[in-house]
């Protein structure tokens, strides 16, 4: 398969829609509406104009924090040298670590404002956040960005801006575990009742462990290189503490 899909949506003279902004809302449009269902069914103690807010502060800690975190996680230097280029969201250039950053700080916000516990909305909010990496990593690939290592797999995809070698689709990859699979897993699999913080938990260790299994297959960025070892990446590195933070978030619902 050669990857030849415009990034571009839709352009009416000099001014474009890119697809990557596209799955941010498609992203924001389902999750509201999934949310919503929950909301229905009594699953979280908040009402719909309290969720509506709450999207919108996660939608600001995702632009910025996503923004922001790949400035200091990935592109530092050139950022210091380009600040405008912080504002080319369709160019991709977004970190999924710094985006968990701002979210945990919009849902710190919202809880302070609304009085409710955190971890009963942050249990709600993780299962909502595979919707958003589901199309995030699409998004990638549409761009034709994060691509794989070379392989002789069947599915194996040629980018022909990088070289006419075939490569491992690690989007997609992303796309489905961290996406389709998370997801599958937080809203189905976990149906009853859980403590405090366990569901937040599950969803640090897992995605942890997704997003660290496909670094292996994927080319890191070539201004960072391997970090340590020839093997060892930033994705890799940045997902440790959030490993470590789900088990403790694990431990502290276990224990209560």
């Amino acid at each position: 398969m050669i990857h030849d899909i415009n990034p571009i949506f839709i352009s009416l003279g000099d001014f474009h829609i890119y697809w990557y902004g596209i799955m941010y809302l498609i992203a924001f449009l389902s999750a509201w509406y999934v949310g919503n269902l929950y909301i229905k069914k009594n699953i979280v103690g908040i009402n719909r104009d309290d969720f509506s807010d709450l999207m919108f502060y996660c939608f600001l800690g995702i632009l910025i924090g996503g923004r922001v975190g790949y400035t200091i996680f990935y592109n530092f230097a050139y950022t210091l040298e380009n600040p405008i280029t912080i504002f080319y969201l369709w160019n991709g250039g977004m970190s999924f670590h710094g985006g968990f950053i701002g979210v945990i700080l919009a849902i710190v916000y919202f809880c302070k404002k609304s009085k409710i516990p955190f971890f009963e909305i942050s249990d709600f909010i993780v299962r909502l956040v595979p919707i958003g990496l589901f199309t995030g990593r699409v998004g990638n690939f549409i761009n034709g960005e994060l691509w794989g290592k070379p392989t002789d797999i069947i599915w194996g995809v040629i980018f022909p801006k990088i070289d006419n070698v075939p490569r491992h689709p690690t989007q997609i990859y992303e796309a489905i575990l961290e996406g389709i699979v998370l997801f599958i897993i937080l809203n189905f699999v976990f149906t009853e009742k859980l403590k405090a913080s366990v569901m937040t938990s599950y969803f640090l260790i897992l995605y942890s462990l997704f997003r660290f299994t496909v670094e292996f297959f994927r080319v890191p960025d070539a201004h960072i290189g391997y970090l340590a070892l020839n093997w060892v990446t930033m994705g890799q590195i940045l997902c440790i503490p959030m490993f470590l933070l789900g088990l403790y978030f694990l431990k502290i619902g276990k224990g209560n």
